[in-house]
């Protein structure tokens, strides 16, 4: 994943307010955190970050996201427990889980998630979906977590085309 500045996008998409979208990203690797917060603050976001689920409800609930970055492997309280009280407390708020932990299609697409990116990721897609899902309407977050038939987006681990 590099960090220079990408130019897919000129300018944030705006949550609906007028203002740059605020996102923030959840996630114990540092090292992920840093190298996302740099490119999502290049593409115009407004970035906050936080390496557990505990801080993210407790940041959450002191502040207004219009998305959420989630990984799933996590010390504390995983992902998917995260997650559970994240789309229970804010059933409107959007969440793209992001993870190096393998087959959770299923998984995701069962519970609600908006989309999944398996790492390493390919950050095009990262600001594509990040993008779909700040302009996605609140009926289809409500359809997608009550089970309803929604769109969800998976995006499998970037692969080296020399390897294949």
């Amino acid at each position: 994943m590099s960090t220079k500045k990408s130019g897919i996008h000129s300018q944030a998409p705006l949550p609906g307010n007028g203002s740059r979208a605020k996102l923030l990203l959840v996630d114990d690797d540092a090292a992920i955190r840093q190298i996302l917060l740099r490119l999502l603050a290049d593409e115009g976001y407004e970035v906050e970050s936080v390496s557990n689920g505990e801080l993210a409800l407790e940041t959450i609930s002191q502040n207004a996201f219009d998305l959420i970055l989630l990984d799933l492997n996590m010390p504390e309280m995983d992902g998917w427990e995260t997650f559970e009280q994240l789309s229970e407390k804010y059933p409107l708020l959007p969440v793209m889980v992001i993870t190096a932990r393998p087959n959770q299609m299923a998984s995701a697409c069962a519970a609600g998630v908006g989309a999944l990116l398996e790492k390493p990721l390919d950050c095009r897609r990262l600001l594509d979906e990040i993008a779909r899902l700040l302009a996605e309407p609140r009926q289809a977050r409500l359809a997608r977590l009550a089970g309803r038939p929604s769109s969800f987006t998976f995006v499998p681990p970037e692969h080296n085309e020399d390897s294949n």
